[in-house]
């Protein structure tokens, strides 16, 4: 703006004064995490029940810190820790934050200048030319686009920690499988010996003709089918150790001397209050937070783009030229001055790059209602199988299980009084080991469901 005089406003130096002071103070204050964001994820899910207490840092494991911890038999906790510490997961997921970090960095540092220079000669004559050249619509957009990759990193965050809560996550379920198939496979043995056991006598009985060609056959499948589940056990076994040797980042020796507890843990007395599940996800989950700074960052970057459609590079700068003349007194000339650079919008008004931005301002906007619409769902639905799950383990721990144990003490009873048979006495015995395996199974998928329900809580989609 000019005075009536003619000369500039001071008002228009002024403002151009507060933004490149704005400028130099944003490029100044950029810098590297130094601890590559483990801190602010941890301030993400420091308190997550699925965390156990353990601490988020960028994993940088020893040998020895994750042999200490293998040293006892390992509890979901202990896992846990390991996997924080260990699993190539979390490194790929800590180096994708680094490089959003980067990128932050990047966006707020001031572009830098062009310097030119030429040498031209005609005969005798030289020319020197030189220039110093400073894009000045990166300059002006540079507090917006640091503000626009500062929200890009905030959910880049966000998605991290997403991505240790999932690794934390699926730890336990390998963990509750690795100890629940364990746990089975030891009564399936005992199973499998009783089955031996009657086969044996079947076998002997029908030998000196008192028992008949079908019923030892039915002792003989009973057996084959006994030794059909314990090998399908022995390899969900396997299958569940090593998943669980992969999720902590485990190599053949720390595998090989991994050690687990004998049982799951035991049911919660009572079924705590869950509260407002759909509530509280639409609170908590990182996912939708995640969901809801990306479509702010998408805002924002239509904003800037609807304000450069037209003009989006401008370059100014000083320019020195030099001629050496070609007379006997070598005479020497210079010209000063500056240059100005502007594309001519003469093909390209920004139409398509303004749409562009709209479309991505409402994907961006679609997206971050469906994944409200799929944390208030998957809430809901985690939540009533976590009720189912725990309603059919506590029933097959205070009435199942105890029915099955008085019935086969009064067979025993029986037996011993000489009024029930050692088939009856078998019998019992295989039906009490199926039992016994059915309500490790329920007690697992319990646990199994107590995970999904705190990951679709607090952290996101399963």
């Amino acid at each position: 703006m000019r005075t009536p005089h003619g000369r500039c406003s001071p008002i228009s130096f002024t403002r151009t004064a507060v933004l490149l002071a704005a400028s130099l103070a944003l490029a100044g204050c950029a810098s590297l995490s130094p601890d590559g964001g483990s801190a602010d994820v941890q301030s993400l899910v420091g308190a997550n029940p699925l965390l156990g207490g353990a601490t988020v840092q960028r994993p940088a494991a020893t040998a020895d810190a994750v042999d200490a911890l293998l040293a006892r038999p390992l509890d979901a906790e202990a896992a846990v820790r390991v996997a924080l510490l260990n699993s190539p997961r979390l490194q790929d997921a800590f180096a994708t934050l680094q490089l959003s970090d980067a990128e932050r960095v990047q966006a707020a540092s001031l572009p830098n200048p062009v310097f030119a220079f030429g040498r031209l000669r005609e005969g005798s004559a030289l020319e020197i030319d030189r220039a110093l050249r400073l894009n000045v619509i990166n300059l002006i957009a540079l507090p917006w686009q640091a503000k626009w990759a500062g929200q890009r990193h905030e959910a880049a965050k966000l998605e991290a920690a997403q991505r240790v809560l999932q690794v934390a996550a699926d730890t336990r379920r390998a963990w509750v499988r690795a100890v629940a198939a364990q746990q089975s496979l030891a009564y399936l043995r005992d199973a499998k010996d009783a089955a031996e056991a009657g086969a044996e006598l079947a076998h002997r009985m029908a030998a000196v003709g008192n028992w008949s060609a079908l019923q030892r056959t039915r002792e003989q499948l009973l057996l084959a089918d006994a030794a059909a589940q314990l090998a399908r056990a022995e390899q969900a076994a396997v299958a569940g150790r090593e998943q669980l040797a992969r999720m902590l980042g485990l190599d053949r020796r720390q595998a090989a001397s991994l050690a687990l507890p004998d049982r799951l843990p035991p049911l919660p007395a009572a079924a705590p209050d869950a509260g407002d599940v759909q509530a509280l996800a639409l609170r908590d989950r990182l996912d939708v937070r995640a969901a809801e700074a990306q479509n702010t960052a998408t805002a924002n970057a239509l904003g800037l783009t609807r304000a450069t459609r037209v003009i989006n590079a401008m370059e100014v700068g000083a320019v020195r030229n030099t001629v050496f003349g070609n007379g006997p007194d070598r005479a020497r000339s210079t010209e000063r001055g500056f240059e100005l650079e502007l594309p001519i919008p003469l093909f390209d008004w920004g139409q398509a790059s303004n749409a562009r931005a709209e479309a991505l301002y409402l994907q961006s906007a679609a997206r971050v209602r469906d994944t409200g619409v799929r944390a208030a769902s998957e809430a809901r639905e985690s939540f009533a199988q976590w009720q189912s799950a725990y309603a059919i383990a506590r029933r097959y721990q205070d009435e199942v299980l105890p029915l099955r144990r008085q019935v086969n003490d009064e067979m025993v009873l029986r037996y011993n009084g000489m009024l029930s048979s050692v088939w009856d006495l078998l019998g019992e015995t295989r039906a009490s080991m199926l039992a016994v395996s059915a309500a490790i199974e329920a007690q697992r998928d319990f646990w199994l469901a107590d995970t999904d329900l705190q990951l679709a809580i607090t952290g996101s989609a399963a």
